[in-house]
């Protein structure tokens, strides 16, 4: 049986306080921290940092593991495909000039990329209480 008492709609529970995905997403593609914005996110170029330095936030619940990885071939790949077919299609260049020009394309937009994701995932997983984040104050 339906309860007509309670609407559907206002069965939402809410558990954990909100914490707004739009801001963490851009603290984190920025590398820094979720919670504040001002310390930083990585000690090195991929590393996380133990914590926060400004808000003392603890990063170590964070489980990127290889999504940012497979997110930057993902998002490389569906750029630098297309390009690489018009470039040839349109200017037919030779294949080792055509190799040579894609290749630091492609490896330069996934060192640019890589930490950004990273970050940004990280910040994903805080925004969402995911993992241990959830009782991290």
């Amino acid at each position: 049986m339906v309860d007509k008492k309670t609407p559907l709609t206002e069965t939402k529970v809410q558990t954990a306080e909100q914490r707004p995905i739009r801001v963490a997403l851009t603290r984190g593609w920025r590398r820094r921290c979720p919670r504040c914005g001002k310390g930083r996110l990585l000690e090195t170029y991929l590393k996380i940092a133990q914590s926060c330095p400004v808000c003392k936030l603890n990063y170590s619940h964070q489980r990127a593991d290889d999504g940012p990885a497979y997110l930057t071939i993902l998002i490389v790949g569906h750029l630098m495909a297309p390009l690489l077919h018009v470039s040839f299609v349109t200017w037919r260049p030779e294949p080792m000039v055509l190799f040579t020009i894609f290749a630091v394309g492609c490896v330069s937009l996934s060192l640019y990329l890589l930490p950004r994701i990273k970050g940004a995932i990280v910040a994903f997983q805080w925004a969402r209480h995911m993992g241990g984040f959830g009782q991290a104050r």
